[in-house]
This record gives structure tokens, C-alpha cells and sequence, in this order.
């Protein structure tokens, strides 16, 4: 099984723009998805977006669009995901994830992945 790091987390202020990271720590051969989820105290963890490892097609949940940008480095075994113009809706501890197979808009879903990452905070805040 694939073993992933998130790093890039941090208190940021609002407007303000942060990368994260997403290394793994073995070959990614059999990857067809990388995605981040984002958790907030008492709420569900939810879709941000994602990045298909053969062809780089990239998905977004709604409330990101425009904001958020995965792209992703295979020498690396890398994705990174850009995060824009920050607001405090967006303090949340984010998860990177993995899956093997999957079918379209499977990678919506937390079931859709099979390796995840012990996730990085991510706190906007003046």
C-alpha cells in the first residue's frame, strides 16, 4: 500500500495564498487518482479536488473552483494543491489520498480511495 505525507500546512492570514504537498513513499505505477479531502471540527470530510496520475485531468468540488489548483510531479511521486485568496472558511485539516481503480466520480467520494495521509492543518486566521 502506498504511504502518503502531506506538508505545507500553517496559520496563514486571510487573502493569502498556501501550497500543500502530497508525497508518496512508494512507485505509483498502479495509481488512477490522487485526490484532497478537508475536515473541519464537526463536519464531514469533504471533496476538494483531484488529479488522475496518468493523464493529469483534474476535478474540483464547486466551492473551490477558481480558488484551488492540484497539478501534480511524477518524478516526484508529488501533488500539490494551490490554495488561493484564503479565508477563514477554509481553515481545515487536509488529506491527501490515493486510489488504485475507480469509475467516474468515484473520486467524490472518501470509499473511492484506498491509501490516505495523516493530514496537515491548515488554519486562516488575522
Amino acid at each position: 500500500q502506498v504511504h502518503l505525507e502531506e506538508s505545507g500546512g500553517g496559520l496563514v492570514p486571510p487573502g493569502h495564498s498556501l501550497t500543500l504537498a502530497c508525497t508518496a513513499s512508494e512507485h505509483t505505477g498502479s495509481t488512477y487518482i490522487m485526490g484532497w479531502f478537508r475536515q473541519s471540527p464537526e463536519k464531514r470530510r469533504e471533496f476538494v479536488g483531484a488529479i488522475t496520475w496518468s493523464f493529469g485531468d483534474t476535478y474540483y468540488a464547486d466551492s473551490v473552483k477558481g480558488q484551488f489548483t492540484i497539478t501534480k510531479d511524477a518524478a516526484k511521486k508529488a501533488i500539490y494543491l494551490h490554495m488561493h485568496t484564503l479565508t477563514p472558511e477554509d481553515t481545515a485539516t487536509y488529506y491527501c489520498a490515493q486510489a488504485e481503480r475507480g469509475y467516474y466520480g468515484s473520486w467524490l467520494n472518501v470509499d473511492g480511495y484506498d491509501a490516505w495521509g495523516p493530514g496537515t492543518q491548515v488554519t486562516v486566521s488575522s
